[in-house]
C-alpha cells in the first residue's frame, strides 16, 4: 500500500533544474496527474546505466509549472534551504540525526549479515547431503582394514586430523556473533528530512511564484488536458512525445512541437518532421496559441482549447 502524500509537495530547484527525491511523490504525480518526469539516479559503481534508473526524478519546466498552477506542488530553493537549516540546527538536533543514521546503519548491517548467514547455512546443508555417501564408503573401508592398523600409527597420526570438524550449529553461532559485532553501514539518505524538518508549504496569503516555462507550454498544457502523458522528445528531434496512456504501457502516438502562431519556419522542417513521424509510426503534431482574429472567427475556431491552442497533425504519405 502506497504511503499517503501530503499536498502540496515540494519540488527542489537545484542550479535551474527541478527534482523530486521522494519515491512516493514520484508515484503519486505519475498516477494522479500524468506527470512522468525522467529518472536520472544511477548507482555509484555502475555509471553506464541506460535503463532502470532511480530517484531523483527530473521534471521539465512545463511539468513544474503545471503542478504549481494546479496547487499540487511548490518550488523550493534547495541550496538556500540547506544552508539556513543546518546553520540553525542545535547540537542536540545534530546528535539526534547522527543517532538515527547510526540506527539505520546497524539495522541494514544486521539484515545483510542475517542474509549472508542463511546463505551459508544452506550451502553447508547442501554439502552435507552430498558428502554423506562418501562418509559411509570411507567407514566401510576403514572397518575392513581396521585389523591392519597399528596403535602406534594412531598415536603418532597427523595432528590435523585431531581437530573436530566444525558443525552447522557452531557455524551458525559464529555467524550470530559476527552479526552482533558487525559495523554499521554508512547511510546516505535520499531526502533531507527527517534530518531536516519538512519544508513549509506557502500559504494563501503568500502564494508560490509560478516558474518560467518555454513558449511551447500552451501546447504542453493543451495535450495534457486531453489526457496525454508527455515526455521529452529529443530522441526523435521533437519537443515532446505524446502517449495515450502511461509510457510503461503504450507507445507514443505523436511527436509534438510548439510554435508561435505567426512564427515563420522553414518548409524543410515541416517536411522532415512529417517524414520522421511517419517513419517511426507516429504523427508529427504542430500546435500553438491562435491569435485573437483566429479565435474570434467562428469558421476556424473548431478544435481550439481553453487557452486558444490549436494543433495540426502532419503525415507523410509519399513513403
Amino acid at each position: 500500500m502506497a504511503t499517503a502524500v501530503t499536498l502540496p509537495v515540494p519540488i527542489s530547484q537545484v542550479a535551474g533544474r527541478y527534482f523530486l527525491y521522494n519515491a512516493d511523490v514520484v508515484t503519486f504525480i505519475r498516477r494522479e496527474h500524468h506527470i512522468t518526469g525522467v529518472l536520472i539516479g544511477n548507482l555509484p559503481q555502475a555509471p553506464q546505466q541506460n535503463i532502470f534508473s532511480g530517484i531523483p526524478s527530473e521534471l521539465m519546466p512545463e511539468e513544474v509549472r503545471l503542478l504549481v498552477e494546479k496547487k499540487v506542488a511548490y518550488v523550493i530553493e534547495d541550496a538556500a534551504r540547506h544552508r539556513n537549516a543546518f546553520r540553525n540546527m542545535s547540537g542536540s538536533e545534530r546528535m539526534a540525526v547522527l543517532a538515527a543514521f547510526d540506527k539505520q546503519g546497524r539495522e541494514a548491517a544486521r539484515k545483510a549479515q542475517n542474509k549472508a548467514s542463511k546463505r551459508q547455512e544452506e550451502a553447508l546443508k547442501r554439502k552435507g547431503m552430498t558428502a554423506a555417501p562418501k562418509v559411509r564408503n570411507d567407514s566401510r573401508a576403514s572397518a575392513s582394514s581396521e585389523a591392519g592398523v597399528d596403535e602406534d600409527e594412531i598415536l603418532f597420526a597427523s595432528p590435523a586430523n585431531s581437530f573436530p570438524t566444525p558443525t552447522l550449529a557452531s557455524t551458525a553461532s559464529q555467524a550470530s556473533v559476527s552479526v552482533n559485532e558487525s559495523k554499521p553501514f554508512g547511510i546516505t539518505p535520499a531526502m533531507s528530512y527527517p534530518a531536516l524538518s519538512p519544508p513549509t508549504p506557502p500559504s494563501e496569503s503568500w502564494p508560490t511564484s509560478i516558474p518560467e516555462a518555454p513558449p511551447s507550454y500552451p501546447l504542453f498544457k493543451y495535450l495534457h488536458d486531453k489526457g496525454y502523458f508527455l515526455s521529452p522528445g529529443l530522441r526523435f528531434g521533437a519537443q515532446y512525445m505524446a502517449y495515450p496512456g502511461d509510457p510503461l504501457r503504450f507507445h507514443s502516438h505523436f511527436l509534438a512541437v510548439g510554435k508561435e502562431w505567426e512564427e515563420e519556419w522553414e518548409l524543410g522542417e515541416l517536411v522532415g518532421g512529417g517524414r520522421l513521424g511517419t517513419g517511426v509510426k507516429k504523427g508529427f503534431l504542430v500546435g500553438g496559441t491562435a491569435t485573437d482574429s483566429v479565435s474570434k472567427d467562428s469558421n476556424t475556431n473548431e478544435g481550439l482549447g481553453d487557452q486558444g491552442v490549436r494543433a495540426f497533425c502532419v503525415e507523410w504519405s509519399g513513403m
